[in-house]
């Protein structure tokens, strides 16, 4: 439902640009390792980030992986990534089938160590900062360097094909080659017809709360020592049937706690997001580890492209490579959630295609030769796996998915959970599985209760946890107001064209007037209509509204907008 301005710009004959042989847009994992590797190359590299610094505008559930079988990973391509950059190993591995208080836990330390080298938690503001310091040292060396505050609203052209990138603050650069490393709500990927916002099917939504805690009692409440972490993750009925679940992650001296569902779920059950994260927080379940004083420190959310559908084949156009979320690769497969690492292996990958093509002679080759090394390296088959085409989406038809749900809910379905009893666990860490769980209630609701009220035990501690209320948690974001710059227009401000935003947008929420979006009864023509109506100022620019909402939508300018200190 939403669009933005997909008009390019088209190079003036008569003008001189400045030149670069490669500009990265954004400075996360995936444009650091794309710029530090074209560094190694010796190629011209300059690096433009829209924020006051790298990591203040990204958000991330927390965990980096590096697989074995990847060809690169964060830690070979930046020294003392997991010393200075992460937060804690992740050792241990948990889900949790919650029905009610009753909850039957699962250990998946087996699925999750599946090709894995290590995995560390990790907040964004913190490790992108350190890797934008690397990436700048390394790219000025070959000639370029790395810029904040600049937005890049659009792509430069010359007789329709790509040549660079447009600014709100810089005159239009030319470009050998373009890296489109700017998120989830990619400017550059939309104006190049690459990816659309339409399906809220293809999106999920996180909404994520740091909360404070000393290392001393991480450690204490969870068992662990200085270097072990642990993951837990929460399925079932505690969130209203969204398609979905919670997840908590130990950092260093915080806890990342969240909720991550299909878009699609929270617009059909009209649910707000803050009440379901506030459902995780308060169940009995977590008061063994968040005790009696809950400190949050920040609250944020963002979009999560769910690989399976738009996970980009050919992520390029003429010299435009798109990577990380722009290009959709963000694999999110029941209890495998893995995007950052893809990100930094796309990146590379990326550099090391222009460097070849350079060689050759032929840098226009690039995206092309981008997308066949996606495929050789087996990035492709990771993000978009062949047995969810063949089998898990057709899970997803109806009358299929309803059929299959009432089963797992009858008293057959029953039978079988307590006949499987303890072995189910062993189903739940077969990667095989997991890649072809269809996206319907059954794996993240039905199935998971009924686990729970079969095979669980009752949990007898209660919570004691009072989440900030909505107000409070966009009353402690920092923001710096654009003030007559809005960056997202509602084109249509009608209840049946934009009244999604109300209850989905993570910053509003029905009879709130704080928020982005609100809904409103005004005279017109003589009769009362409900409208919905926007004011940008406390908005968190994870572009919910761009997909559920007739709006335009763009990033606010250079160090504009909010600004996460966490992460």
């Amino acid at each position: 439902m939403s669009s933005a301005n997909t008009d390019t710009t088209e190079v003036d004959p008569g003008a001189e640009y400045e030149h670069y042989e490669a500009v990265v847009v954004g400075a996360g994992p995936g444009g650091a390792a794309a710029a530090a590797t074209l560094a190694s190359y010796g190629v011209e590299t300059l690096v433009l980030e829209r924020g006051v610094d790298a990591g203040s505008k990204n958000v991330s559930g927390g965990l980096i992986y590096a697989e074995e079988s990847a060809p690169y990973t964060i830690d070979r391509i930046f020294d003392g990534f997991r010393a200075e950059a992460a937060e804690r190993p992740i050792t241990k591995y948990y889900i949790h089938n919650v029905a009610g208080t009753k909850v039957e836990s699962f250990d998946l330390t087996d699925l999750h160590e599946s090709d894995t080298e290590w995995s560390d938690s990790v907040l964004r503001r913190r490790m992108d900062s350190w890797l934008a310091e690397r990436v700048h040292e390394r790219t000025s060396e070959a000639g370029g360097g790395l810029l904040t505050e600049v937005h890049v609203n659009g792509l430069l052209t010359e007789d329709g094909e790509i040549v660079g990138v447009t600014c709100d603050e810089l005159d239009p650069i030319r470009a050998d080659l373009v890296v489109a490393a700017d998120g989830v709500n990619s400017e550059l990927a939309r104006q190049a017809g690459l990816m659309d916002w339409e399906r809220p099917e293809e999106w999920f939504q996180g909404v994520k709360a740091v909360v404070d805690m000393p290392a001393d009692e991480v450690n204490d409440r969870f068992d662990i020592s200085d270097d072990e972490g642990v993951a837990h993750l929460f399925s079932g009925d505690l969130f209203d049937e969204a398609r979905g679940g919670g997840f908590l992650y130990t950092n260093e001296e915080s806890l990342s706690l969240g909720t991550v569902f299909h878009l699609d779920s929270i617009v059909e059950g009209e649910l707000e997001s803050h009440q379901l994260l506030d459902a995780l927080l308060t169940h009995p379940l977590l008061a063994q580890w968040l005790g009696d004083e809950y400190r949050e420190r920040e609250y944020s959310a963002k979009l999560v492209p769910d690989s399976k559908k738009v996970a980009l084949r050919e992520p390029y156009r003429d010299n435009l490579v798109l990577v990380g979320d722009a290009a959709g690769q963000m694999q999110a497969q029941g209890p495998i959630i893995k995007g950052m690492n893809h990100a930094v292996t796309a990146g590379a990958l990326a550099a090391e295609a222009f460097a070849e093509s350079r060689s050759r002679g032929a840098p226009e080759q690039a995206g092309r030769l981008y997308a066949k090394k996606l495929r050789d390296e087996g990035v492709m088959k990771k993000l978009r796996p062949k047995q969810y085409d063949l089998l898990g989406s057709l899970g997803e038809r109806e009358p299929m998915a309803g059929l299959v749900d009432d089963v797992v809910d009858s008293p057959l379905g029953r039978f079988g959970v307590r006949l499987l009893g303890s072995r189910i666990e062993t189903l739940y860490n077969s990667p095989f599985l997991t890649s072809m769980i269809p996206d319907t209630r059954t794996p993240y609701v039905t199935l998971p209760t009924v686990i729970a009220e079969e095979l669980g035990t009752p949990v007898r501690d209660e919570s004691h946890v009072e989440p900030p209320s909505l107000e409070e948690r966009i009353g402690n974001l920092s923001y710096n107001t654009d003030i007559g710059n809005p960056h997202i227009v509602v084109e249509d401000n009608s209840i049946e064209a934009s009244g999604a935003a109300v209850y989905s947008c993570p910053v509003s929420a029905r009879d709130f007037g704080g928020g982005c979006y609100r809904e409103e009864t005004i005279q017109k023509n003589g009769h009362e209509e409900r409208v919905v109506s926007l004011d940008t100022q406390p908005c968190v620019e994870c572009g919910t509204c761009a997909v559920v909402a007739d709006t335009t939508w763009v990033h606010p300018r250079g160090g504009k907008g909010v600004e996460f200190k966490q992460g």
